[in-house]
C-alpha cells in the first residue's frame, strides 16, 4: 500500500548524481572593540572614511564654557595635545566602539583636573558589584591592570561617553555593530576580487581528464599541477591561455562576476555603512540612488543631522561631569564659526533685521549674542 503523497522513484543508471550536505553557514565578524577596529576602521574604506568625517567635523565645532578653569582644560588637556585632538579621538572612538573614555589626573592635595588623557577603547573594562552597579574602572597596560576608583566624594575621575544601547547599562552599541553585515559583505567581496586577480583573472574550475573513470597516474597529476602553478596563476598570467591536450577539459565551477552582481553588491553594502554611521552617500562618493538633489543639501543635512546632534550629546556629558569639580561649569557649543550653519545663521539675522517690532536688545538676544 502507497500512501497518496508516495512517488515512485525512477533512478539512471547512466549518469553520476552529487549530493551537497551540511554547506557552511555564513560567518560573520565578531562585535567587540578590536574586531571593529580592525575590519572596519582600519580595514574598510567607506567606515574608516565615514569615522573620519563625523570625528572631524564635531571637533572643529568649539566648545564653550561657562567657568574660566574648565574652559582652558577643555582648550589644552595636556602639555603635548591640544583640545581638539583630543575631542576627535574621543568622537572617533564613540564611532567605532560606541564608547569613549577620557581621565582627569589631578595633582597631589588638589581637588581640581589638572589634565585629561584619553584611553583607548579596547583597554578599559568596568568593574561591578553583584547588582551589576559600576564601582570602578580596570585600564589594561603592557604589565596587569591599573584600577581607576570614585574619588572619596563620590565623583568619577573617568569620562564616559557612550551611544545607546538597549540591552546594556553599561557600554555602548557602535553603529558599526549595526553594520557588521554590510561591513563583512563589504570586505568580503573585496577579498573575492582580490583572489579573482591572484588566480589569473579567471573564475575557479575544475580540469576533467578522459572518460570512464581513466585517471591520471601520481606523476602526471603532479606535473599538470606544477604547469598550471607557473604559468596560470598569478596577475602576471593574467588572460594566458590554457592549452589542454590527452582527453583534459576545463570545467568552470564558480559564478562570474555578472552573474553575482558584484559591483552592486559591493555599493549595496557601501550605502548600508554609511546609513549606520548618518553620512549620506553622496558625500562617500558611492553611486547609486541619492535622495539629495545637491551636494548642499546632503552637506547640510550631515552637519544638522549627524555632528550638530553628536556634539550637543558630549557637551551635556561633560557639564554633567565637570560639575563635580567645577560647579559654574556649564558647556555649550559653539556654532557662530562653523561655516556649514552660515547659510542659517544669514537667514536668521535677515529676519531679525526685518524685525521692527523688535529692539535691539531682543534681537541681540534671539541671535544668541551678549548684550
Amino acid at each position: 500500500m502507497k500512501w497518496p503523497w508516495q512517488k515512485t522513484e525512477t533512478r539512471s543508471h547512466s549518469s553520476s548524481l552529487v549530493a551537497l550536505a551540511n554547506l557552511p553557514a555564513s560567518q560573520w565578524g565578531r562585535m567587540d572593540a578590536g574586531a571593529l577596529m580592525r575590519d572596519g576602521y582600519a580595514g574598510n574604506a567607506v567606515a574608516y572614511r565615514a569615522v573620519r568625517m563625523i570625528a572631524e567635523a564635531a571637533a572643529s565645532i568649539p566648545l564653550a564654557c561657562s567657568d574660566d578653569a574648565a574652559a582652558s582644560l577643555l582648550a589644552s588637556p595636556s602639555p603635548d595635545e591640544a583640545g581638539r585632538v583630543l575631542l576627535e579621538r574621543l568622537y572617533g572612538d564613540l564611532q567605532i566602539t560606541g564608547n569613549a573614555w577620557a581621565e582627569a589626573v589631578t595633582l597631589a592635595g588638589d581637588t581640581a583636573p589638572k589634565g585629561l588623557f584619553a584611553l583607548r577603547a579596547d583597554t578599559v573594562r568596568a568593574e561591578t558589584n553583584a547588582q551589576g552597579g559600576l564601582t570602578a574602572w580596570k585600564v589594561r597596560q603592557r604589565r596587569g591592570e591599573r584600577l581607576i576608583p570614585r574619588a572619596p566624594d563620590g565623583w568619577n575621575p573617568v569620562l564616559h561617553l557612550k551611544l545607546y544601547h538597549p540591552s546594556d547599562n553599561i557600554y555602548g552599541l557602535p553603529p558599526l555593530a549595526a553594520a557588521r553585515k554590510a561591513l563583512d559583505l563589504h570586505n568580503g567581496a573585496a577579498s573575492w576580487a582580490k583572489a579573482l586577480l591572484d588566480n589569473a583573472a579567471r573564475p575557479s574550475g575544475a580540469l576533467v581528464y578522459g572518460q570512464d573513470g581513466a585517471t591520471l597516474t601520481p606523476d602526471q597529476f603532479e606535473r599538470l599541477k606544477e604547469e598550471l602553478e607557473a604559468a596560470h596563476t598569478g596577475q602576471q598570467n593574467a588572460g594566458r591561455p590554457l592549452l589542454l591536450d590527452g582527453g583534459l577539459d576545463w570545467k568552470p565551477m564558480s559564478l562570474s562576476p555578472a552573474e553575482m552582481d558584484f559591483a552592486e553588491t559591493r555599493h549595496a553594502a557601501a550605502r548600508e555603512i554609511a546609513l549606520a554611521f548618518g553620512v549620506p552617500p553622496m558625500l562617500l562618493g558611492i553611486p547609486g540612488d541619492n535622495t539629495y538633489s545637491t551636494y548642499r543639501e546632503a552637506n547640510i543635512a550631515f552637519w544638522r543631522l549627524t555632528v550638530l546632534p553628536l556634539v550637543t550629546k558630549v557637551a551635556d556629558a561633560l557639564t554633567v561631569w565637570l560639575a563635580g569639580r567645577f560647579e559654574d561649569a556649564v558647556v555649550k557649543p559653539d556654532l557662530e564659526d562653523v561655516p556649514a550653519f552660515a547659510a542659517e545663521r544669514e537667514a536668521l539675522w535677515a529676519r531679525l533685521e526685518a524685525a521692527s517690532f523688535l529692539t535691539k536688545a531682543e534681537k541681540r538676544k534671539l541671535a544668541g549674542l551678549g548684550e
